[in-house]
């Protein structure tokens, strides 16, 4: 049940209706009518804009249409008042009748309560974390790996069917590196003193890794050139960092529905069949690329190669596939994966990159859109960088991983509930200072446990009623009489109830996972504040000595605020308390 979308039907439904009458010409366009929460409570419960959009196409004064609006709509026995504010903004009471109905609605549908069908018969696929294989995942990952897992259980709440995808960055150069530094850890375990030259990865967390392979293949590879065992080591070496990268994710409580290698798109003809697509749409050709803005480097010199005219598509410059010796840009595989989505029949594509990657947003973007013909979107969201803070010091190295901090030591330091909301208490797009000791504080100013402080706070008191001989169970308070939910602290929790289901929507619309966060806030603050005032007031209390059905209705709105806290932090990965310790 999404009541806002209820009142704006009734809106639409009321502007039709002076159509008919002649108050309003034919042909209007009713789809940028909003009805939304005021930004001023004390105005209405509901507003809505249709007077203001309507007006110049209309060629009618606003408030002419906004008089007449109000007229009709306070003949619905839904809505107690219709108001025209200022120019001609119309705001809206609704009957407590309706808000002690929303407390129904969430009683009967639980954690379904704010499902969507947004996204029925959508598929959309997410790409997220895809971290180099040649290491265990740092507090960057973390972030986009929290991201991105929120954001598909969100569209998956609103009704998409999700594909949660990793890339494995398993075709470049640096897993040779990766190869070679196992090697020298192999070359350890035998014994031997052994160097790191520059570039190579000297990370402790590489020692097990040599151990497995001297115990796999013996002294087999000992004083053998490269070429002998390269391949094998960095098969090898990519397998165990993959084991490692999905138990930093299981840390996190992540699983992936596909891991894809894009060691699979060369010698298989996948990147000449995407380049093949794109050059039947004329877009490949032979040219030479200008120099890059600012200060030419030293080397650089015109050399002809295969271009893609993503110009065409959005970019800034063309951008070349192939080099010209021969060999793939970088750029090629990506391609090709993506062609690969969009031969897998997503209707959407969503690929979240650090912030380091801004670069390759607008020629992405231009592959997509040249593969699909424009018709599957692709959403690029960028997560900026993670600054860690413990004891008022940026901590900024793991003795594991030698230069970095890792996933493991947040989820170790703060545990995978706080890591994961802490991170999603920020948009993407913004820098995050995660100080390690607040994140563990008790207090208002500490999100995360003032969410689960109030869904744990809502759990004891309906264990203490039990206790008392208070029937407390679900059938129970689903049976309450809410029409006694009429004080306007108790109806103020209702209406942010209310707005559950649209900020699914809109989180889900606008891919914000963080949207949800802010929610379960302002919930949990609805809810604290309600609690304090029934230490003056005995009718708020939950427990109402004075009144078992009181008792019964004041628990039911209680028990309708856990089931959303319960839905919000399962969107976000996060696991609810009963009880604090």
């Amino acid at each position: 049940m999404n009541l806002f979308t209820d009142i704006r039907s009734l809106v639409i439904d009321s502007l039709t209706a002076m159509t008919g009458e002649g108050v309003l010409p034919e042909g209007l366009d009713f789809a940028n009518v909003a009805v939304e929460p005021p930004r001023d409570a004390a105005h209405g419960d509901m507003a809505t804009n249709a007077a203001m959009v309507l007006a110049k196409p209309a060629k009618m004064k606003p408030r002419d249409i906004a008089e007449a609006l109000a007229a009709k709509l306070a003949a619905d026995e839904r809505i107690t008042s219709a108001e025209v504010a200022g120019p001609g903004f119309l705001n809206l009471r609704l009957a407590p009748v309706i808000w002690q109905g929303i407390l129904k609605s969430v009683l009967d549908a639980g954690t379904d309560y704010g499902r969507s069908a947004m996204g029925e018969g959508k598929r959309v696929n997410v790409e997220y974390v895809s971290a180099n294989p040649t290491g265990p995942l740092h507090v960057g990952h973390t972030r986009g790996a929290v991201f991105g897992d929120a954001l598909a259980a969100l569209l998956a709440y609103a009704g998409y069917d999700v594909t949660r995808e990793y890339y494995i960055n398993d075709g470049g150069g640096q897993v040779d590196v990766l190869a070679r530094s196992v090697y020298l850890r192999y070359l350890e375990a035998h014994g031997q003193e052994i160097a790191f030259a520059d570039g190579t990865y000297p990370g402790d967390y590489l020692v097990p890794v040599g151990r497995a392979l001297k115990d796999k293949v013996g002294d087999a590879y000992l004083e053998q050139p490269e070429e002998v065992w390269l391949a094998d080591v960095r098969e090898f070496s990519t397998d165990a960092m993959m084991a490692l990268i999905r138990e930093d994710l299981a840390q996190l409580g992540i699983e992936m529905d596909k891991f894809y290698s894009e060691k699979s798109l060369y010698g298989t003809g996948k990147i000449e069949a995407a380049l093949a697509s794109l050059e039947a749409k004329g877009l490949i050709y032979q040219g030479v690329l200008e120099p890059p803005k600012g200060k030419k480097p030293d080397d650089w010199e015109p050399r002809e190669q295969t271009l893609f005219k993503s110009t065409d598509h959005g970019d800034d410059v063309d951008r070349a596939v192939k080099k010209s010796d021969g060999s793939w840009t970088y750029f090629a595989p990506d391609i090709a994966y993506h062609y690969d989505k969009v031969e897998r029949g997503f209707d959407e594509l969503i690929d979240i990159f650090g912030a380091d990657h801004g670069g390759y947003v607008k020629r992405m973007k231009a592959a997509v859109s040249a593969l699909s013909d424009g018709k599957v979107p692709l959403d690029i969201k960028l997560c900026q960088l993670v600054k860690l803070f413990k004891d008022g010091q940026e901590f900024k190295m793991s003795k594991r991983a030698g230069t970095f901090v890792t996933l493991r030591d947040v989820v170790d330091a703060v545990g995978p509930d706080v890591t994961r909301f802490m991170l999603l208490t920020r948009k993407n797009d913004q820098g995050f200072d995660f100080d390690l000791d607040k994140a563990l504080e008790q207090s208002k100013d500490n999100p995360v446990f003032y969410v689960q402080y109030a869904n744990a706070r809502i759990c004891s008191t309906l264990r203490k009623a039990e206790e008392q001989g208070i029937a407390a169970d679900d059938a129970t308070l689903n049976a309450a009489d809410l029409s006694l939910i009429a004080d306007p602290a108790q109806l103020a929790v209702a209406k942010k109830l209310a707005e559950w289901p649209r900020q699914v929507e809109i989180a889900a619309r606008t891919h914000e996972p963080h949207r949800v966060a802010f929610y379960l806030y302002d919930l949990a603050s609805e809810l604290h504040g309600l609690y304090h005032l029934g230490k003056s007031n005995e009718g708020l209390r939950f427990v109402n000595e004075s009144s078992q059905l009181a008792t019964h209705a004041n628990l039911a709105l209680a028990r309708a605020v856990s089931v959303v806290i319960s839905a919000g932090l399962g969107i976000l990965g996060v696991k609810p308390a009963e009880e604090m310790r």
